[in-house]
């Protein structure tokens, strides 16, 4: 949602600066500024993209508007903290139960691993590799939008240089050659919005929901450690909270 309401802040700027400057709304039915914006970014990206990659372009807007659905760091600590009361009465072992209702997969993983038996630093290699592979993979996703961002610009550029070309052809019609040149900008102005206002923004809210989650995924792993190692539930609420954000601590005011 928050990320609709900034795209919406962003076209209402730049609405009302053209009502102040009594700039017609009209100006921007130009076929030829939206096609080499629009399908020229496409092409662009396409050229600089791995086909499986931009396949899961739709998923990536969805992450992007979406709200975030994995684990907060809220909940993993308090399960954490759950789990480890468990295994101070009753052993590593008691945590088999628990495996199949631990919604996230990542969670789920740790514990399976965790009641086989395996060694501290084996789980964190395991894990650690998981988190690696997820953190490239979202910024993959992040840097279709990032080039998108990159490429729109230019080739607002290049929509101006046309439409000047086309201006030139009018030379006798002072008229008409204003009309013209006032068109051959529109492409620029449609590059830099759709790169710093649509792009960009898209871009960073992704790096910034794949850093979020790849915190979480870094406390679970600190905390499924520090299970196998026989931390108690204090220390280990301690330990947590020193990984998370303030205002998502858990058993402690959040002092930032």
């Amino acid at each position: 949602m928050d990320t609709l309401i900034g795209l919406i802040i962003g076209i209402v700027a730049v609405v009302v600066a053209m009502f102040f400057k009594g700039v017609s709304f009209s100006v921007f039915a130009n076929p030829a500024a939206l096609f080499v914006i629009l399908v020229g970014t496409v092409g662009s990206v396409t050229v600089a993209t791995p086909m499986n990659e931009l396949k899961n372009l739709p998923k990536l807007f969805g992450k992007a508007f979406g709200k975030s659905k994995g684990l907060t760091s809220r909940a993993a600590v308090e399960k954490l903290t759950e789990f480890s009361g468990l295994v101070r009465k009753e052993g590593l072992l008691a945590l088999e139960p628990h495996v199949r209702g631990i919604d996230d997969s990542f969670m789920k993983r740790g514990v399976a691993l965790l009641v086989d038996g395996c060694d501290p630093e084996f789980i964190r290699k395991i894990l650690t590799e998981d988190i690696e592979s997820m953190r490239e993979r979202h910024a993959a996703g992040a840097n279709i939008f990032s080039q998108a961002g990159a490429y729109a610009p230019t080739l607002g550029v290049l929509g101006a240089v046309l439409g000047l070309i086309a201006a030139l052809g009018n030379m006798d019609d002072t008229e008409a050659l204003g009309h013209a040149i006032s068109a051959a900008f529109i492409a620029t102005v449609l590059g830099i919005f759709t790169g710093y206002v649509v792009w960009h923004p898209l871009a960073n809210k992704l790096k910034r929901k794949s850093a979020q989650e790849v915190q979480v995924k870094t406390l679970v792993m600190e905390g499924l450690i520090a299970l196998s190692e026989g931390v108690n539930s204090r220390m280990l609420t301690e330990l947590l909270n020193s990984l998370v954000e303030g205002k998502e601590r858990t058993g402690q005011e959040s002092g930032d």
